[in-house]
């Protein structure tokens, strides 16, 4: 078998979660067996496309004029949208209309949780929507003493200073808001956002709170998958204040990573993250100081172990035999159709 993981536009979002899914999904591939190609010259059994951006539906088309299956992954949604770049609530009602003009070019979409794939069965979609996660390299991202001793020495942590880590972009969706006010009442903690967002795209409010923020709190940027792993294995606790996801990669990441992992109590983690057995959850501003704490200082019970099989159900080595059984229904699904006009239905 033969896939085309279409990369057209992926440098403009690389840097991004979606960037991260695709190399994911070439993991998988590679693990099952399948030969993986990233240009039109060779004919693909099958196009994997990750991306809304304009050349998205055009390859599609150009996909399904070849006769080739289309797989579309609903990485986005109308609701993760909003509350992100500036100007994104105005956009989002438009925003949903293109998701369905290019997620209705596929023959399956794909989406990681059965959250996201409840949101995206309201869209109206004309293809089926499966749930297939975007999985954790659980070899790559796994617990590792000297990283952590690499992490806490490139970073000037004390013995016994405690560290809380997240990642993610500069936007209010992402709850940078709610880590600033963390990073504020816990002092004595040295916090770390590891991620970056063009200044154009970031709103006003954001902005002044990253200034404002206080000294306990680093902002190093945009780092590499290996020394976001290192952070990972050094941190006493990963915390997460997302609003609103369709998984959350870095979670996994840092579950594979054996760190204790503190999020937001939203919908999307129903159903594979439970409170207080395999990661804590906030469920109010209020929440996040005290869980913190009580993870920090050893009072709650550590559950990383538990954690870490999370991410273990959810490797690429598996999730790659799942992804072989989506093409072999599409094998058996109906001939392929003729390519429908390029709009929104």
């Amino acid at each position: 078998m033969r896939v085309h993981l279409y990369t057209g536009s992926l440098e403009l979002v690389r840097r991004s979660g979606v960037g991260q899914a695709v190399a994911h999904q070439r993991a998988m591939l590679e693990s099952a067996g399948v030969e993986v190609v990233e240009s039109w010259a060779l004919p693909a059994d099958a196009v994997h496309i990750n991306t809304v951006l304009p050349d998205a539906p055009l390859a599609a088309w150009r996909a399904r004029l070849r006769g080739e299956r289309v797989v579309v992954y609903g990485h986005s949604t109308m609701e993760d949208f909003r509350n992100s770049f500036v100007g994104s609530n105005r956009l989002a009602p438009l925003f949903k209309q293109w998701l369905r003009l290019c997620y209705n070019r596929g023959d399956v979409v794909l989406t990681p949780t059965p959250y996201a794939r409840n949101i995206l069965d309201g869209y109206g979609l004309r293809p089926p929507v499966q749930v297939l996660s975007n999985g954790v390299d659980t070899d790559f991202f796994a617990p590792d003493a000297a990283r952590r001793a690499e992490f806490r020495r490139r970073y000037g942590l004390g013995d016994g200073e405690k560290a809380v880590v997240s990642a993610g972009h500069f936007m209010q969706r992402k709850g940078i808001l709610s880590f600033i006010r963390l990073a504020r009442a816990l002092p004595a903690v040295r916090f770390f956002w590891f991620g970056y967002t063009q200044p154009a795209l970031v709103p006003a409010d954001i902005r002044q709170a990253m200034a404002e923020a206080p000294a306990n709190l680093t902002f190093p940027g945009f780092v590499s998958q290996a020394e976001l792993r290192d952070a990972y294995c050094g941190a006493d606790l990963f915390c997460f204040c997302s609003h609103e996801e369709t998984e959350g990669i870095v979670v996994l990441e840092a579950l594979g990573c054996g760190v204790p992992v503190l999020v937001r109590d939203i919908p999307v983690y129903e159903g594979w993250l439970t409170h207080g057995e395999t990661v804590y959850k906030a469920r109010s501003e209020a929440d996040w100081p005290a869980l913190a704490a009580g993870i920090l200082d050893g009072t709650l019970p550590d559950l990383t172990a538990a954690g870490r099989r999370v991410a273990e159900a959810r490797s690429l080595t598996r999730l790659g035999r799942q992804l072989c059984e989506v093409y072999r229904r599409l094998d058996r699904a109906a001939p392929h159709p003729r390519p429908a006009p390029l709009r929104a239905r």
